[in-house]
């Protein structure tokens, strides 16, 4: 079984919506082979992250970056996990209220510093996110969990 670690920062409704539109996705029943494992991104870990072969990522845009709490995540797991998920999959959600430039720019410079490979376009909302913004994160997570299983 291939496990798919979703790590998020979520502290709003807005994306309590766009994570359980990711999750639902990612637990697709046509998917085949895969573990859909979650984890607050104060409380994922190295090990959580070397055990997984894909990932998800949902942040916030505060002041224009991705969440002190996703950072402090990549701050943990960089350097444990730099040689060790060379090429694993990933996509990326996001939610503001404006600009999410500098949270894109920084969450892809981490990523290609750990060679990992975008297989999806980051989603990203601002405002609240109606019907086609969550239906395009379920769309996320049922990508990168059919990645690493079986349709």
């Amino acid at each position: 079984m291939r496990r798919l670690l979703i790590v998020h920062h979520t502290p709003s409704p807005a994306l309590q919506a766009m994570f359980e539109a990711v999750r639902a996705g990612a637990m697709n029943d046509e998917i085949e082979g895969v573990e859909v494992v979650a984890r607050p991104a104060l409380a994922g870990s190295a090990a959580d992250v070397l055990e997984a072969d894909g990932y998800l990522l949902g942040t916030p845009v505060n002041l224009g970056y991705m969440s002190g709490a996703l950072k402090h995540f990549f701050d943990l797991v960089y350097y444990p996990c730099l040689e060790a998920t060379v090429r694993r999959p990933y996509a990326a959600y996001l939610h503001g209220n404006n600009d999410a430039t500098g949270a894109l720019r920084a969450l892809e410079s981490i990523t290609t510093g750990l060679k990992w490979r975008a297989v999806y376009p980051p989603v990203v909302v601002t405002g609240e996110p109606g019907k086609d913004d969550l239906d395009r994160c379920w769309e996320l997570g049922a990508t990168v969990a059919a990645e690493l299983g079986t349709v």
